[in-house]
C-alpha cells in the first residue's frame, strides 16, 4: 500500500465532475472521439487508448448510444469531422502546489486564455511545457466495486467475487501484475504501470472480479504539504480548471492528509 492516499484526490475530482454531469458527458465523449481517431481503429480490442477511454466513460455511466456516436464522429467528414488536438498546461497554484492539466481542444488560443485566467485569479503561475511534468508519472487506474448490482429488488447487490474479501483480493491483485492497490470505502482502486492497464484489467476479470472502470492517470512522484487554509485555495483553482470545457483532467501534488480532507469536506 502507498503511503499517500491517491484515492482522496480522485474522490474530490469525481465529486466535482459528478456535480456537472452534462459537461462531464461532453468531456468523456470528446475523449473517446480523440482516442478512436488517434488510434485509427474504432474497435477497442485493437485500440488500447480507445478501450481505456470507453472504460472511463462507462465508470461515469455514459450511455452506450453516446459512446457509439463519439466513436463514429472520429471517422466523420465535413461538419461531422472531429478536429481536436491534445494539449497540456503546467503551472503552480497557491502554496507552490504543482498543477498538470490535460486538454482536448479545437482552439488553442481560447483554451490557453481560459487556463491562464484561472491560474492568475488564484494567484498562481502558468508555466512552460515541462515545468512541473517531472513531478508526475503516468499510471493505470482500475476501479473495482466490492459489491455489484444484481437487478434483483429483493437482493440488489452481491459480493464481487474475490473483491469482497481483503485477503483474497490482495492475492488476486498480486497475481494480476498490478503495482499497488488502495481501499476506497465501497470499492478498490488498483494501480498499474500505464502500459499494463488493459492486461491487468483482463487478469482481474479472468479471476472472477467485475471491473467497474479503468483509465490512465497522472500520479505525483513527490507531494506538497500545505496548510488547511491554503488547501481550500488550491481546490478552488482545481475546481475552476475542471469547469473548463476543454480540460479533460487536472492533477496536482497537494498531499491529501486526513486533516486536509476533513478541512475540504467542511
Amino acid at each position: 500500500m502507498s503511503g499517500h492516499s491517491k484515492w482522496a484526490t480522485t474522490k474530490h475530482r469525481k465529486a466535482a465532475q459528478d456535480a456537472k454531469r452534462s459537461a462531464l458527458f461532453s468531456k468523456l465523449s470528446r475523449n473517446i472521439t480523440v482516442a478512436a481517431k488517434e488510434g485509427g481503429d474504432p474497435n477497442p480490442e485493437n485500440n488500447a487508448s480507445l478501450a481505456a477511454a470507453i472504460d472511463k466513460a462507462k465508470s461515469y455511466s455514459l450511455p452506450k448510444d453516446k459512446i457509439k456516436t463519439a466513436i463514429d464522429k472520429a471517422f466523420g467528414s465535413g461538419k461531422d469531422a472531429a478536429n481536436y488536438e491534445t494539449v497540456t498546461y503546467e503551472g503552480y497554484g497557491p502554496a507552490g502546489v504543482a498543477v498538470y492539466c490535460e486538454a482536448l481542444t479545437d482552439n488553442r488560443n481560447r483554451t490557453a486564455a481560459d487556463v491562464r485566467s484561472a491560474f492568475t485569479h488564484a494567484n498562481g503561475n502558468l508555466g512552460t511545457s515541462g515545468s512541473v511534468a517531472f513531478q508526475f508519472e503516468r499510471k493505470g487506474q482500475i476501479m473495482v466495486a466490492k459489491e455489484i448490482e444484481t437487478g434483483d429488488k429483493k437482493n440488489p447487490t452481491k459480493p464481487n467475487g474475490p473483491a469482497a474479501d481483503v485477503d483474497e483480493f490482495e492475492m488476486v491483485v498480486l497475481e494480476s501484475g498490478a503495482d499497488d492497490y488502495e481501499d476506497a470505502d465501497e470499492e478498490w482502486i488498483v494501480y498499474t504501470d500505464y502500459q499494463d492497464l488493459m492486461a491487468v484489467k483482463k487478469a482481474l476479470e479472468e479471476q472472477g472480479v467485475e471491473v467497474k472502470g479503468s483509465e490512465l492517470i497522472m500520479v505525483p512522484t513527490t507531494y506538497t504539504q500545505v496548510d488547511p487554509k491554503d488547501a481550500a485555495k488550491v481546490m478552488r483553482l482545481i475546481d475552476k480548471l475542471e469547469e473548463l470545457e476543454d480540460l479533460q483532467n487536472v492533477y496536482h501534488t497537494m498531499e491529501m492528509t486526513d486533516e486536509i480532507v476533513a478541512a475540504l469536506e467542511d
